[in-house]
């Protein structure tokens, strides 16, 4: 018989609260493996004795047959003494010098547990809050490390005896499942309707389906805070529910039960389905079809709509209930961070809905869903909530000191690095009201307590009227500001890890720029911390200034009278022309979303809009590929910037005579082709050959599509968001990535 050998194995990443040790317990015994496993703050410590085929089995299997919610770093493993035992087992904790926390998202119901789910003879037959350490709530629930139940929202629900054999049993998939719970010791659910109220699963479950099926709104809590449900086939609900959100045009996700009633209302991209389902379970956009049975307001103007597959066993259950999909928009005021808390929601969204589906299982921190769109032939992500976040990514040299990014005002997130690591939380909200802000200052709090880390340094944008900036310069700490297209230009490189030089086209609405303009046109070239502004649109004077984010009108006839031509559309108001040309509230922008606003003006009449992109959004989705466009010209200006100028679309989406299709489709392959120009200009000057494309007009996916080919055809390695949101989403990484670029300079 071969000899026995000792080996001592480390395995970081995401391995606790995700049943790591549990596996580790099964996957020894199975190959016959002696020696015992322990959690060191943050690692897993295992020491393995048996014959070596059997320990490289072993230790293949630790990576390749991982929990789900898992995510293990790479084996260190050493030889060491053999120590008298003769089975495997499992250790108390231990506490190591430096901790490598690893806080994992929140999950879908496993396989597992969605079987007991629906298995009449199982205990937790039909029970809302199933879950097992494969998956379940995290992020959500966790109020401190070390993760054990008392540092949970489960801290007050006593385990029953059956729960507690489950959570202590090693061989059990429940061993140590912090969120365990059964319908006799776990949280239950109310349905609250004006004076009705029914308390317990069953009761509340079919008092929402049947409030659903009567066209009504029902607030259902969540794992990560409220969602607005109704009947997706029910045009007058829907019309309520906009009338009341307001929310006339924005698009609204749509919850299916399963991927057979998903693909009878969109068309599913092939190799997609498994990334449906998976536990991250975030909304994705996809085509609607011709035949759907889907309402014809859920996303008006666009071929596409929303889609996610039920989150939880309870949204599992009111699907499976209700036989149909469901409207399900975030439970929230415009802009805020989603509710969490039953009494708030209660007091806060009486005017929206007609019902509500509460739960006694409290919420720590809100957690928005994620949203993700299909372009270049993978998933992009749009927005990092639930399920995604908190996202954890290495960073390519060592920070100096440890910092947290608190990105810019809308479309928040925070960033908190250190080492080599940083973690980006999930969405946060727009800020501009108090509750927006409280969510933040609690975001920020907790990563930096969660991680046991404190941060020395805090970056934010370089506008000097984002609630953000003004919060950290009010902490007395020392800060760093970052221009916010250098955060979103080095967002996109520090993700695919290029350290050559890149050019980087920075397109979007509107942010700071280092002139004290409004930038949002902009290519660089260079590196994090080393960007030179190359290349930008053609700028012009923006009336009202951020009044324009809301009317495209202005936006097209600020572009037209910088251009010397009459405006095709509409002005309500002359004194906006005499303020324009005397530059009374018209601040100077290069901002690439304002042209797309302007042409979805010109080409749609679309001159106000109720939500933020709706008029370049209905721009891409009735375009055509074109093969003949306008080649705008591209011209050095005083400074030598590359000026790309707009003028020559104005008049070619004014003509009438071509079609809203081909006037739209040109518009995007001008400024496509243009991208490609300007990236040719300016390999012959400096010789970069790596091209990245990012900021929020980089969601529309037939500029990035069209783009990134023009691209490639001339010989660009192109870079396209891949985990990091383009839009400013990705900013508080953005600014890590920048900040680290300028220390390291300066350090060399």
């Amino acid at each position: 018989m071969p000899e026995r050998i000792a080996q001592f194995i480390t395995i970081g990443g995401r391995v606790q609260g995700v049943g790591f040790r549990p596996f580790v317990y099964r996957l020894a015994q199975q190959h016959q493996i002696t020696g015992w496993v322990r959690n060191v703050d943050g690692a897993v410590e295992i020491h393995a004795e048996g014959q070596p085929v059997q320990l490289q089995r072993f230790s293949d299997a630790l990576l390749s047959e991982a929990p789900p919610l898992s995510a293990p770093g790479s084996l260190a493993i050493t030889d060491c003494a053999a120590e008298p035992a003769e089975a495997f087992s499992i250790l108390d904790s231990a506490t190591s010098r430096e901790a490598d926390i690893h806080l994992p998202p929140d999950g879908f119901v496993c396989a597992d547990c969605l079987a007991e789910l629906h298995d009449p003879a199982n205990r937790r037959h039909r029970y809302p809050f199933i879950n097992c350490t494969q998956c379940g709530p995290r992020y959500t629930l966790i109020t401190a490390l070390p993760y054990d139940r008392p540092n949970t929202a489960m801290r007050d629900f006593a385990l029953c005896p059956d729960c507690r054999q489950e959570y202590e049993n090693p061989l059990d998939r429940r061993f140590h499942a912090e969120p365990i719970a059964c319908p006799v010791c776990g949280p239950h659910l109310q349905f609250i309707s004006g004076e009705e109220t029914h308390d317990g699963d069953e009761a509340a479950l079919n008092a929402a389906v049947a409030a659903l099926r009567a066209g009504k709104i029902v607030a259902v809590k969540g794992v990560g805070g409220y969602h607005l449900l109704c009947d997706a086939t029910n045009n007058e609900a829907i019309a309520a529910l906009r009338a009341r959100k307001p929310r006339p045009s924005k698009p609204l996700a749509v919850m299916f039960r399963n991927l057979e009633a998903l693909r009878r209302a969109v068309h599913i991209p092939p190799g997609l389905d498994s990334f449906l389902a998976s536990p991250e379970r975030p909304i994705v956009l996809l085509q609607k079809r011709a035949d759907s049975r889907l309402s014809g307001h859920i996303a008006p103007g666009l071929a596409e709509i929303g889609c996610l597959l039920p989150y939880s066993p309870l949204h599992d259950l009111l699907l499976n209930d209700f036989g149909g999909p469901l409207i399900a928009t975030s439970g929230n005021l415009s802009g805020e961070p989603v509710l969490t808390d039953n009494t708030e929601a209660q007091s806060r969204l009486p005017h929206l809905a007609d019902a509500f589906l509460h739960h006694d299982r409290p919420i720590v921190r809100p957690a928005d869903d994620s949203v993700v769109r299909i372009a270049a032939g993978r998933a992009r992500p749009i927005r990092l909530g639930r399920g995604i976040a908190p996202l954890e990514l290495d960073l390519p040299e060592q920070l100096p000191e440890p910092v947290l990014a608190v990105g810019g005002h809308l479309k928040l997130t925070v960033a908190l690095a250190w080492g080599k690591r940083v973690v980006i939380s999930p969405h946060v909200g727009d800020m501009g009201t108090r509750r927006s802000e409280l969510v933040f200052e609690q975001v920020a709090r907790d990563l930096q307590r969660l991680y046991d880390v404190r941060a020395t340094r805090w970056l934010c944008d370089a506008h000097p009227g984002y609630t953000t900036t003004r919060w950290v310069q009010s902490l007395g700490q020392p800060f760093t500001t970052v221009l916010h297209h250098h955060a979103h230009a080095s967002a996109i490189v520090a993700e695919h890890g290029v350290t050559e030089p890149a050019i980087v086209f920075a397109w979007d609405g509107v942010g700071y720029g280092g002139d004290g303009t409004l930038w949002g046109g902009e290519a660089f070239v260079g590196r994090p911390g080393h960007w030179q502004r190359r290349a930008s649109l053609r700028s012009f004077r923006l009336p009202g200034g951020d009044k324009a984010g809301r009317s495209p009108w202005r936006s097209a006839a600020a572009l037209c009278w910088e251009a010397g031509m009459e405006c095709p559309v509409p002005v309500p108001d002359p004194i906006v022309r005499a303020a324009w040309e005397r530059g009374i509230n018209a601040p100077q922008s290069s901002a690439a979303g304002r042209v797309f606003d302007a042409l979805s003006a010109i080409v749609l009449g679309v001159a106000e809009t109720s939500f933020e992109g709706q008029g370049p959004m209905w721009l891409e989705a009735c375009a055509r590929p074109v093969e003949r466009f306008p080649c705008l010209p591209i011209e050095p200006d005083q400074e030598g910037v590359l000026r790309i100028d707009w003028a020559p679309l104005l008049e070619y989406c004014s003509e009438q005579g071509r079609s809203v299709a081909e006037r739209a489709g040109a518009a995007h392959a001008a400024l496509a082709d243009a991208i490609g120009r300007v990236a040719e200009a300016e390999r012959s000057r400096s010789g970069a050959t790596v091209v990245g494309l990012t900021g929020g007009v980089f969601q529309n996916r037939l500029l990035l599509e069209s783009a990134a080919a023009r691209l490639e055809r001339s010989g660009f390695r192109v870079l396209l968001p891949g985990r990091i949101p383009c839009n400013d989403g990705g900013l508080s990484y953005g600014q890590v990535a920048e900040h680290l670029g300028r220390t390291a300079a300066a350090a060399s």
